[in-house]
């Protein structure tokens, strides 16, 4: 016997009840990304390496250990995306899209890549959902990315969320800041670990990230990035706060808030749960990116975004017991008992054509299997289409979930099915 295939480590499937609930919140998710005004773009899964390197940063765990990287027929070397911001932007250069207005604003989905160790909310193949405003430097469109991300989450029914924010200033204003948090923390803590050893060498902000609670310790009362911020960055970031204020989303400010990607400048964010355990808690977040598209090739222009990460949203929908499964596979099954064969599949059309999921039984099963298979697929509607009713012009309808049965007339079938499904 031929031992059974199984997916890669770190890449799984998404079936049945969890499909039903992945497609509720892709579907809530673009649909406020709508309201908001950002249409849906899609870029490829594959791109070329150096769109990343340039853009996500070298020196960056992403680059330097996560990515899947291999050269294609022509040598040429391509990459799995780790993240979608910077496909985004590629999108916005190589298409003029400066030329049709500003900001332009879209929202994306899909698979990204890495490399990671895998455990519960974190894969090798995951999955995320975000938005990108490029173009205006307005720190009243820093709010409202930041809300439409609030509104989602809180929108699903999720209670235990907090929001996070912090400024990390331009570039020049972090270079000063760079030499004296690489200063304070040597001199704390003398015996660095290897990892934060590297931070320091490869990018002093990444310590705020340390896991070691000697450092985490000393950065509480070191140094803050806000202190470097000149007046500008500063007012920007009031602004945003202000507006967050004005339209009640709640918010904290963090100072070692510095998300993990080069390319950030200016206001970062971060949405957390407290439902997950606090070394996975993070939903997602963004930022600010002042250099990125002209990184990219294009246009001197700002740009904001984020992206939320679907497996931990379900997770925290799962542990506040929000967002639950969808409906079974179809509403209606049509069930055959005897020759009526043609009959059901004339009422399937119907059905179907009036936008009823609706499925029937194959297999020539008898009629207690076939209702076996109707629960199996969590069918609200059973239609029993047998040889005797039909002579009479009628077929018997069960209500699946209260156990009321009753006949109905052939021409009325999708009448009376709406009505049980209105119930």
């Amino acid at each position: 016997m031929t031992k059974p295939l199984a997916a890669p480590k770190g890449v799984y499937d998404v079936v049945g009840a969890d499909s039903a609930r992945w497609d509720a919140l892709e579907a809530r998710f673009y649909e406020t990304a709508a309201r908001y005004g950002y249409a849906r773009v899609r870029i490829p899964v594959l791109e070329h390496t150096d769109l990343f390197v340039r853009s996500v940063g070298e020196a960056t765990d992403i680059v330097r250990k996560e990515m899947y990287t291999f050269p294609d027929r022509a040598g040429r070397s391509l990459t799995l995306r780790p993240e979608g911001t910077a496909g985004m932007v590629r999108c916005f250069v190589e298409h003029s899209l400066d030329q049709q207005g500003l900001p332009w604003k879209a929202s994306y989905g899909g698979a990204m890549f890495r490399a990671e160790n895998v455990q519960r909310g974190r894969y090798r193949q995951f999955h995320q959902l975000g938005v990108e405003a490029i173009g205006v430097d307005d720190p009243a469109l820093d709010v409202e990315v930041v809300t439409l991300g609030w509104d989602f989450l809180t929108g699903l029914g999720l209670a235990d969320v907090t929001l996070l924010v912090n400024s990390i200033g331009r570039p020049e204003e972090r270079t000063s800041y760079v030499g004296i948090l690489g200063k304070y923390v040597e001199q704390t803590v003398p015996d660095l670990g290897p990892d934060d050893r590297e931070r320091l060498k490869l990018n002093p902000l990444r310590i705020l990230d340390s896991k070691d609670p000697r450092v985490q310790e000393a950065l509480a009362g070191g140094p803050k990035l806000r202190e470097s911020l000149g007046p500008d960055s500063l007012s920007h970031f009031e602004d945003v706060q202000s507006g967050l204020g004005a339209l009640g989303v709640p918010y904290v400010v963090d100072d070692t808030l510095v998300r993990g990607l080069d390319y950030y400048t200016s206001t970062t964010f971060e949405y957390t749960s407290g439902a997950l355990d606090a070394a996975q808690n993070a939903l997602g977040g963004g930022g600010h990116y002042d250099g990125l598209v002209e990184m990219v090739g294009g246009p001197s222009l700002p740009g904001i975004g984020f992206a939320l990460g679907v497996e931990r949203i379900l997770l925290a929908c799962e542990a506040e017991d929000v967002l639950a499964p969808g409906g079974g596979v179809v509403d209606v099954i049509v069930l055959v008992a005897g020759d009526t064969g043609t009959v059901a599949r004339l009422v399937v059309k119907e059905l179907r054509d009036a936008g009823v999921k609706t499925d029937t039984a194959y297999g020539g099963r008898s009629l207690k299997a076939q209702f076996k298979h109707a629960d199996r697929i969590g069918a609200r509607v059973a239609l029993v289409i047998g040889e005797r009713d039909l002579d009479r012009g009628v077929i018997t309808l069960r209500d699946l979930g209260s156990g009321e049965q009753v006949e109905i007339p052939v021409e009325e079938t999708v009448q009376r099915v709406r009505e049980v499904m209105d119930r």
